[in-house]
């Protein structure tokens, strides 16, 4: 097992060198500049991220794809992944996570786009689309699309399952002695009772689940804030300069250069809010929309609220919990979130325990589909049915394995899916500005998307004679 665990370390240290850093952030601040800044928006997508498109095309609101994303992204990225970050990176990857957050805005507005213009309707009526789709339709590569979903079948195994479950099960035993396989059985159970339902069962256990435990995770770590309030500040300062230093130094932390901190820090943003990564655009593919942009604007908000607000309070919150205490174990991720937050009296531990709870199962949830319409891409429709019981199988497994090794797995797929959808979010990144163009930047954002025979497959037989 450890010969397994230093293979994959060791790839991951190769995949996510210097080039997918630079790819990553590169198309960030590329789109960013070319789309005008999308960031300046948020008040205006958070507003229509709330507000049905009546009338539209699609399996599910705009909001309900929304939170079928956010379900997907706010898991244990948000907590375990800063920690981890912050373990092995130092307090200046918290500010790599968050500036991969506010530039990734962008790449997630444009991949969504994409998947909602290439989207089609499968036989069984439902609509499919992401970066598979956007690969075949808009580039013509079709090899290079199957790989991506296949990539996604394997992360929807690793990063948006076992890894969920695996932290689930180890904060049950570590804090109220439950055996992981008694928590596995359980979630296992939980995720089928769900799943079941496809994506409109998901889709309407989000809706009521992820505003809730993200609401109730926010005002926690306010009071756990509260509490350190005098660290605030330096911890803020210390994120700060420790992420442009070469040295992290003081305060209960070890060294870390420049380069760790970005590595680890951009890691794990992406593994937190997925920009660029092309998973959430799935979801964003099945919203009733009635234009690409709508969605795509819909889209980046999932980005907003991920990273940009919970990422960064809850580095905020460890890098003050390690200050005030320098006595806390910061080496590993897991333990460093376990002991900063129960460090906090009457709230400390239920608050984290509620947190990785709803986080990590509510990732399960949504990448479920993700999987789902994966498979469907690769083999077709009936293919999910098996794949919806290989998954809950490995939700049990997930809970009784290795956590390093998952990480590191998880760390690999992340990068085997982000280039091929980096890729091709880059080359067609003019037809995100030509859409964006007609609905943004012209004030059309009520106007349909006019048909399109090629790619806009959404057509019915009478609009096509």
């Amino acid at each position: 097992m450890s010969e397994l665990n230093d293979f994959f370390s060791t790839l991951s240290g190769y995949l996510w060198s210097w080039p997918t850093i630079v790819l990553l952030l590169g198309t960030h601040i590329y789109l960013t500049v070319r789309l005008r800044f999308p960031q300046r928006h948020i008040l205006k997508a958070l507003k229509l991220s709330i507000t049905p498109d009546k009338g539209s095309s699609g399996d599910v609101s705009q909001f309900g794809a929304l939170a079928t994303a956010l379900a997907a992204t706010i898991g244990t990225g948000n907590i375990v992944g800063v920690a981890t970050a912050v373990a092995l990176g130092g307090p200046g990857s918290v500010l790599w996570c968050w500036l991969t957050g506010v530039f990734g805005m962008a790449t997630k507005y444009g991949e969504s786009l994409l998947a909602v213009k290439y989207r089609v309707r499968t036989p069984e009526g439902k609509m499919a689309g992401g970066p598979m789709y956007a690969l075949e339709k808009g580039l013509g590569w079709k090899r290079l699309a199957i790989l991506f979903a296949l990539f996604t079948v394997i992360a929807s195994l690793g990063i948006g399952n076992t890894v969920q479950a695996n932290a689930i099960a180890a904060l049950a035993e570590k804090t109220y002695s439950v055996s992981p396989y008694i928590t596995g059985l359980i979630v296992a159970v939980l995720t089928g009772m769900v799943i079941v339902g496809g994506v409109n069962s998901i889709a309407k256990v989000c809706e009521w689940v992820v505003p809730i435990m993200a609401l109730l995770y926010i005002v926690g770590c306010g009071y756990v804030l509260w509490h350190h309030a005098d660290y605030v500040m330096p911890a803020i300062e210390k994120i700060c300069s420790s992420a442009f230093s070469p040295q992290a130094m003081g305060g209960g932390f070890v060294g870390s250069t420049i380069l760790i901190a970005a590595r680890f820090g951009i890691a794990r943003g992406l593994f937190s809010n997925e920009s660029g990564l092309g998973s959430a655009s799935i979801a964003a593919a099945a919203a009733q929309t009635r234009n690409p942009v709508r969605q795509a604007l819909v889209a980046s908000t999932g980005t907003f609220w991920d990273t940009v607000v919970i990422c960064a309070v809850t580095g905020i919150v460890l890098v003050s919990c390690i200050m005030a205490d320098p006595t806390i174990n910061y080496s590993d991720g897991a333990e460093l979130a376990n002991m900063a937050f129960g460090d906090i009296p009457v709230i400390g531990k239920p608050l984290l325990s509620f947190g990785m709870f709803t986080f990590a199962f509510t990732t399960i949830l949504g990448w479920c589909y993700y999987g789902e319409r994966s498979v469907e891409y690769i083999r077709g429709g009936i293919t999910t049915h098996i794949y919806r019981w290989v998954f809950i199988v490995f939700v049990f497994l997930g809970s009784i394995i290795n956590l390093e090794l998952v990480w590191n797995i998880s760390d690999c797929t992340n990068a085997l899916m982000a280039i091929p959808n980096l890729i091709a979010v880059i080359l067609l990144s003019g037809v995100i500005v030509r859409e964006t163009r007609t609905y943004l930047w012209e004030n059309r954002l009520d106007a349909p998307m006019p048909p399109n025979l090629k790619n806009n497959p959404i057509i019915t037989k009478e609009q096509e004679q």
